[in-house]
């Protein structure tokens, strides 16, 4: 049996269960990623840095006001000299924090694992719309039949996964630094080089 036996008798136990594995889930990895990262004082000093130099560079962005054309060139490069310590500290914050993410991604892989074995092949929710496409082959994935709006296991903790792992970091204040958002997969392109 997929769920434990007071939570069997309701309809929708399975998809309960996968919420609430999901929610412990990115409980541990926070835990996790606070005992590798967010107490210790490198990390502290590494957030105040990019918390200073976004600060930094907002005020220095905001303040137009040079009369002359030597003071304007002066200004630029003190700008660019903020903006390349905001990247190097943002580049240093995400080294340090993939120890980490190892660990986490170590931890997602034997929770998806185990849910993937308890549930495999079952209807965990049922989907209050038909999905396009892709949306659907996510959501349908190992289901037999062809109702459209059945969910599996694996759509579902996706969906969990991330909604509550990324309101927990806000929550608890683990959230990136201000300045160093946007480093992400797509950084934004500089539109100096351009």
């Amino acid at each position: 049996m997929a769920t434990p036996q007071f939570l069997s008798s309701f309809k929708y136990s399975d998809g309960l269960t996968v919420v609430a594995i999901s929610i412990c889930t990115a409980i541990v990895c926070e835990a996790i990623s606070w005992l590798l990262i967010y107490r210790t004082n490198s990390y502290k000093s590494l957030k105040s840095s990019i918390d200073k130099a976004a600060k930094k560079l907002e005020t220095m962005k905001t303040d137009q006001n040079p009369n002359k054309l030597s003071a304007k060139k002066s200004k630029t490069k003190k700008i660019d000299r903020v903006e390349s310590t905001l990247k190097e500290s943002s580049r240093d914050l995400s080294l340090f924090k993939f120890k980490s993410g190892a660990v986490v991604a170590l931890v997602l892989i034997v929770v998806f694992g185990f849910l993937n074995s308890l549930f495999e092949g079952k209807v965990v929710a049922k989907l209050p719309f038909k999905p396009i496409g892709i949306v659907m082959k996510m959501s349908h994935r190992g289901l037999q039949g062809e109702d459209s709006t059945d969910c599996s296991m694996v759509f579902l903790y996706f969906l969990c996964s991330i909604s509550i792992r990324t309101n927990l970091q806000k929550f608890l204040g683990f959230s990136p630094p201000r300045g160093a958002a946007g480093g992400g997969l797509f950084p934004m392109p500089d539109p100096k080089t351009s």
